[in-house]
This record gives structure tokens, sequence and C-alpha cells, in this order.
């Protein structure tokens, strides 16, 4: 073990010692020497607390464009347009050292498409723990705001935690999940926070991540993604344009969604609507194949085809689309395995 390494450790130990009951006495003269020595330590390696515990500091928080643009071309298939975007604009926001506001996402398309996902792998490319990280705060509607008679309660207790966890660190980020089953209104309780404001309050949000993820405007995604295919043309084709205009009017319009006339569209605070595309058989094998890797197998070509086949499509006559996209494969590549 090297000396550092070594003489880490040995502090390590000695301060979890001295948050437990002392087995033995020991003498003030041998206190006061630890004392001193620790004092010393600290003295000589001020940062090395740090390597224990997360912390709003550069060794815990730290975006590899690298290691997003792999993870994007090699784990997430179909979503050419997601991609791009994604990429783009997370290395745009955390090059920039003095953004004007929070970058705001907002993922858009069928279930089992890949939006979750995504956000695993941005949070994964940022923050040292991952998902993990305590800097990472993830919101499902259903769990954490299931009662509309309480929106009043809510909007509060939002801009709470999300005061209070920006307050502890300003590289936070939000992950907003099931937009589509949010009540209306209540997401735009946090709309000062999303806007170009230096400081509220003595706080600035300006380097926080929002990212929104919603089943909403997944119709008219399927449908312009259909359009391209009984047109014999390639999905790759399909661009942003194709989807931008139709997709924010489907979701500011939706009267069931947390989005419905939502003063973040209007007011243009989302930076990026980012649809996903409905998966195709070509998809689920890759997920397959994907998967078996994760789990340190060899992919085989004859079981990926297995569980794509397995899969339900649509519409029912064309049976292009996975119904639930690659949100099934784990479970049936355990019987297929």
């Amino acid at each position: 073990m090297k000396p550092r390494k070594r003489h880490v450790l040995l502090l390590w130990i000695l301060l979890c010692s001295g948050m437990t009951e002392a087995i033995e006495p020991i003498s003030t003269t041998i206190a006061v020497g630890m004392a001193a020595a620790l004092t010393g330590f600290l003295a000589s390696y001020p940062n090395i607390l740090y390597y224990f515990h997360e912390c709003c500091r550069p060794e815990w928080i730290s975006f590899n464009k690298t290691g997003l643009k792999t993870d994007l071309d090699s784990k997430l298939f179909g979503q050419h347009i997601a991609s791009r975007i994604i990429l783009k604009a997370v290395n745009g926001f955390m090059s920039n050292d003095n953004p004007k506001k929070p970058l705001v996402l907002s993922l858009h398309g069928w279930t089992g498409t890949g939006k979750n996902f995504v956000s695993k792998l941005i949070a994964e490319n940022i923050y040292k723990e991952g998902m993990d990280s305590s800097f990472v705060h993830v919101f499902t509607s259903t769990l954490h705001f299931p009662h509309p008679s309480q929106n009043a309660t809510y909007k509060s207790q939002l801009q709470q935690w999300i005061k209070g966890n920006v307050t502890n660190c300003e590289r936070s980020m939000f992950i907003f999940d099931e937009m589509d089953k949010m009540h209306p209104g209540l997401i735009d309780s946090i709309k000062p926070y999303l806007d170009y404001y230096d400081k509220l309050d003595g706080v600035s949000y300006r380097k926080s991540i929002f990212i929104f993820l919603s089943n909403a405007g997944g119709e008219s995604i399927i449908q312009k993604t259909l359009d391209f295919w009984k047109g014999g043309r390639d999905r790759e084709e399909i661009e942003l344009r194709d989807l931008e205009v139709s997709l924010s009017l489907s979701v500011f319009n939706n009267n069931q969604s947390g989005f419905f006339h939502t003063s973040l569209i209007d007011k243009n605070l989302v930076d990026f609507f980012v649809p996903f595309l409905p998966l195709e058989y070509q998809h689920i094998v890759q997920c397959a194949k994907a998967e078996m890797k994760a789990r340190g197998l060899e992919p085989d070509p004859d079981v990926a085809d297995m569980v794509a086949r397995d899969v339900v499509y649509f519409p029912k006559l064309e049976r292009v689309f996975s119904v639930k996209g690659c949100k099934t494969i784990e479970s049936k590549l355990d019987y297929y395995t």
C-alpha cells in the first residue's frame, strides 16, 4: 500500500473510531498528541475528507463528454434525433462557466423508448455516483404528487425542495417523471427557478439541470414516424423540425398533463423538446444484445431474435413498432437464457 493511501486509511480509522464510544480510556497526553497529529495531517492534506464523502466539488461532479457520446452511441438505439440533441445540449451547458439559465430538457415519447435511460446516462457522466448521487433528485408524479386536492401544498413543498437542494449544490439535477400525469399548474410553481435570473433570494439556479419525462406528444411522434415508414423513407431522415411544432403544441394543449398551458412553454423556458421515436424490431434485437453484454454474456443473435419476436407490435395490421419499446427485455431474457 502506498504511504499516502496508508495514511488516509489510518486517518479514516481514527476519525471513525472517534465517533464511537471509547473501549478504553486514554490519557490526556495521548489524546492531545493524537489531536495534534490529526490537525497536522489535515493541514497537509486539506482536501482529504472530500475523498470519503460526496460533496459539491469537481472530485464528485465533472462532465465526461466522451463518456456520454460513447454511451449514447453504443447503448441507445433508434434515437438519432435524441442522441444528437442531448449530446450538444449537455455539452454546451456543462462547458459554459456562466450559463444564463438552467438547462431545461423535456423528453417525450412512447413508453420504453429510452427517456429514463437517457436521464441515467446524463447523470452517470456528470456525477461520480450517477443516479445514486445526493445531488440527483427524482420526482414521480403518482408517488410524490398523488392527490389533486393538495396541489397548493405540493407547490410549496416543491419550491422548498428545489431551493434547499440548489442552495446545497448549484450543480443539482432534477428529474420529473410522468409529467403527463402531473396536475396542471403544479410545474409552473418552479418557473422562477428556470428563468433568466442571476439570483433569487440569494440563490443562483443557473447551473442546475431540469429534465422532464413524458408520454405526452407520443401519438404525434408515432404518426410522423409511421408516415415516413409508409412512404418508404428511412427513419434516419426524420429531423427535429419535422416534429418540434406538433410536439410542443400537443404537449401544451393536453389538459391531462403537467404542461397544460404552462408558462414554461409560453415563455420559452424549455430549451429543447426532445422526441423519442417508437422502436422497431431491429432496435429490440439491439437492446437484447446490449443487455446480454451488460450481464457479462456473449451476445447471442438467436436469443436476441427470439426475444424480439416475442414482443408485441403495433399498429395491429402493420406491426411496425414495439408496444413497450425495450421495457420488457430484461424479464424476457431471464426466460430465454
